[in-house]
């Protein structure tokens, strides 16, 4: 009985918080089309997105480990929020050093991924990610991903494709892109 109720209770506390996250998601997704890419607003409707947890059961044998390997997000934008206690998201600058992100109490980091590169013609760019051991503790983080349309054509909008910057990417679905990945 006291099992169900926090099954329940759990279960309505992910919903509002994945209800909380996915508007933040569309949100930050909408205010970078316009801001940074200077489209209109309203692009992200149909766009499928995803949530995922990761529990890393470190232990001090496994400092320095590697919990994820080496990837770049497939989507467009991926919001994580890591466990309060523990470090270990690394990115990789352009020289290909690995640069530990400081996790600050309360709030997100945001990336970019595959899609937003084909989206932008190469303007905007993703960040190449891993998560290391750093210390012999359990490590939890929630990611929120804007992944792609749902079944439309992933390409730079016309205004991005010009003499001076012809199309990088050809057109493709995001489901025909995941399969790539997957070889």
């Amino acid at each position: 009985m006291i099992l169900n109720l926090l099954l329940a209770f759990f279960g309505e506390v992910m919903k509002i918080y994945c209800e909380a996250v996915h508007g933040l998601a569309m949100d930050m997704a909408d205010k970078l089309t316009r801001s940074r890419m200077g489209l209109s607003s309203g692009r992200f409707g149909d766009w499928a997105c995803q949530l995922g947890m990761s529990k890393y059961s470190f232990i001090p044998e496994t400092v320095g480990s590697t919990g994820v390997q080496l990837h770049a997000d497939t989507g467009f934008l991926a919001i994580l929020q890591a466990d309060d206690g523990v470090s270990g998201l690394e990115v990789m600058d352009k020289s290909g050093s690995f640069v530990p992100i400081a996790h600050w109490p309360g709030t997100f980091v945001v990336n970019l991924g595959d899609v937003a590169v084909a989206c932008s013609n190469g303007r905007l760019c993703n960040v190449k990610h891993r998560v290391r051991c750093k210390e012999g503790r359990v490590r939890v983080s929630m990611g929120t991903f804007v992944l792609a349309p749902k079944e439309a054509a992933i390409e730079a909008p016309d205004e991005f494709v010009d003499a001076e910057h012809p199309r990088l990417y050809a057109p493709f679905t995001f489901t025909d892109y995941r399969k790539l990945q997957s070889v």
